[in-house]
């Protein structure tokens, strides 16, 4: 898809990905970016930085108030890219497990659908296209972010089945499974980590190349590969690899309230 002249609303936008990929959509020439985050201060930072083509929206897309009055405002959108998110980084068993899943399920789930069923109509009314950001660990359990892990299998799911609904209304559905991401809120994981920038630029690429799953770093690269190859050697390994409690303090993936034991969208 060539972004020249389209309009493009991004979730999360004031978060690592999130401002990437505003740049991004921007540098590809996109006539207007609604850059949508629940506090938007960053997002103002983006728009007085940039040009008046970024519009800034306070949207949370756990509310679906919040929801239904972005709805009414972003009629004119042609790409619709589902990046917010947030990780609890806690494992599936552990003392804060239940609350870290309903947190996860809230938005990484629930969020991202409601933004798909609100967006529909005028995804297809435009032929658009709209873009999930999920996670490599959405095809495979990291036992440290076991309740993140699940959260992003449903958005897997959820990706395949919105895109059989949506072909015959003319909509391309795109997944993204980027591995661990390098922003403020990955600060505390001890792992390799892809740039923001590169992130963005290989789902700019992946929209150009009419790509359904874009895998967007050399991690997420390597491990789809061995997925595709021996899935239960990979699950194997992933169970046996990283500790828990190797997230530091963090803020959700488009918010700006740190929390703690919260981490960004990505792996």
């Amino acid at each position: 898809m060539d972004l020249k002249g389209k309009t493009v609303l991004i979730t999360g936008a004031n978060g690592g990905i999130g401002g990437a990929l505003v740049n991004a959509v921007l540098d590809k020439g996109a006539a207007k970016v609604y850059a949508a985050a629940r506090t938007i201060t960053g997002v103002m930072t983006l728009s007085n930085r940039k040009s008046d083509r970024v519009v800034p929206l306070r949207l949370d897309i756990t509310h679906p108030a919040s929801v239904a009055s972005a709805h009414e405002i972003c009629q004119d959108v042609d790409v619709l890219i589902n990046n917010a998110g947030v990780n609890r980084c806690t494992g599936l068993l552990e003392p804060t497990g239940m609350t870290g899943a309903e947190e996860e399920m809230k938005a990484n789930f629930f969020g991202t659908l409601a933004m798909c069923r609100a967006f529909a109509p005028v995804l297809a009314s435009r032929g658009g296209v709209l873009v999930n950001v999920c996670s490599i660990l959405g095809l495979v359990n990291l036992p440290a972010n076991g309740t993140y892990s699940a959260s992003k299998a449903a958005v897997h799911s959820l990706i395949q089945g919105v895109r059989g609904e949506l072909a015959l209304r003319g909509v391309r559905v795109v997944g993204v499974y980027p591995g661990p991401v390098d922003t403020r809120m990955t600060a505390g994981q001890d792992l390799p980590k892809a740039a923001a920038e590169l992130v963005a630029a290989e789902i700019m690429a992946g929209l150009e190349n009419g790509n359904e799953d874009i895998f967007p770093d050399p991690m997420s690269q390597e491990v789809h590969g061995q997925l595709v190859k021996n899935a239960k050697g990979v699950e194997k390994a992933f169970a046996a690899s990283i500790p828990a409690a190797s997230c530091a303090a963090a803020a959700d993936d488009g918010a700006e309230d740190p929390r703690p034991a919260a981490s960004a969208q990505g792996a």
